[in-house]
């Protein structure tokens, strides 16, 4: 029964909060932080627990007051009007308690590598590839996440080709994992001179970071090259051989640096977003066996299908998998992300969806 699991699971909180004070553990900094975590991640759990238990409280003393025939009509008219704002709370948080019970993502603490390639519409596609960057690093700067800039191809009108970023803070992957997809754009492009309304898009990747303990690369599946650096800087620019080209042999992969000045850094962000693809490639054939031994599925889940509409004309954004419309573009590509990501998060933890923006 869920509140003998919630009762267990408090108690457990209880626990590690008394273990922290204990002065055996001083000598033990690796198991003083273990335990940390492990309370740190019951927390939220535990205090909407509470949270409901008062509410229940509260009902039954509204309850009490509806029962007493002695009790002044005032006062049994105001328990009443309390008693279904409480009911309504209860069921409220009977939802938020079971989506806090589903077993967690194992990377949800990851930080990630978002990937942002333009798509179809040529230059106008470039151009949204520079909005939906926009987007998401205001988005995360309101997190206070640190956003650093791996890699990126301008396009010749100032748009991006591509552009890769490294996202680090509190919940990264947890919250921009539904992100995955084709995001499409619905406007009148700059260098459209005739006013018509052109559809393009572009392709999002959020790839939790790997650590060199989740894919263990070995050197001589590697091949590194060194080339010129091109872009700003006039004749000089491919003369100091500072950009990097990773090939992992086995997969065909190839990633390539070229925004640090010396080969060191670039190879390592190179190698970086390597093993970061590698795990995706794992994670996703992990969940295509979990999806196949399922007898339904609520969707395909490729990363091909389109999942948001950018309507500029109606300032609309949609969001196909669940449904949802905004009229607030601006907003939202200002930053304001908060209410889609959370809705999104909510709709796949209710139907057991737990994989970065792929339906299983």
């Amino acid at each position: 029964m869920i509140i003998d699991e919630l009762e267990n699971l408090e108690e457990k909180y209880r626990r590690l909060t008394l273990s922290l004070s204990d002065p055996a553990l001083i000598s033990a900094p690796q198991k003083i932080k273990e335990i940390a975590k492990e309370r740190a991640e019951l927390e939220p759990l535990v205090k909407k627990y509470e949270e409901f238990k008062r509410v229940k409280s509260e009902i039954r003393q509204s309850e009490d007051i509806i029962a007493d025939k002695k009790a002044e009509p005032e006062l049994r008219s105001l328990a009443e009007a309390e008693l279904k704002e409480l009911h309504e709370r209860e069921l409220k948080l009977e939802e938020e308690l079971k989506l806090l019970l589903l077993p967690k993502d194992p990377y949800d603490e990851k930080n990630v590598f978002l990937e942002i390639r333009a798509g179809a519409g040529g230059d106008e596609s470039s151009l949204f590839a520079q909005d939906l960057f926009r987007m998401y690093s205001r988005y995360a700067e309101s997190r206070g996440w640190q956003f650093e800039v791996m890699q990126a191809s301008v396009s010749p009108i100032g748009g991006f080709k591509e552009i890769i970023a490294n996202i680090r803070g509190k919940d990264v992957y947890s919250s921009l994992k539904y992100e995955s997809g084709v995001h499409r754009v619905q406007r009148v492009p700059r260098t459209e001179a005739s006013g018509r309304i052109h559809t393009s898009t572009v392709t999002v990747a959020v790839l939790p970071e790997a650590d060199e303990v989740d894919v263990k690369i070995d050197p001589k599946d590697l091949k590194v090259e060194a080339f010129g650096a091109s872009g700003p800087g006039g004749q000089n620019v491919n003369r100091n051989y500072t950009a990097i080209r990773v090939t992992h042999k086995p997969s065909g992969m190839v990633v390539s640096c070229q925004d640090e000045k010396s080969q060191h850094r670039n190879k390592e962000k190179a190698l970086r977003i390597l093993r970061s693809r590698l795990m995706d490639i794992a994670k996703r054939k992990q969940e295509e066996e979990i999806a196949r031994s399922r007898k339904s599925q609520v969707g395909t889940g490729e990363r091909s299908e389109k999942i948001r509409t950018y309507n500029f004309p109606q300032s609309r954004v949609t969001d196909h998998r669940i449904n949802l419309t905004l009229h607030n573009l601006q907003a939202v590509l200002d930053g304001e992300l908060g209410e889609v990501i959370e809705k999104l998060r909510l709709y796949f933890q209710e139907i057991g969806v737990e994989i970065g923006g792929r339906h299983t």
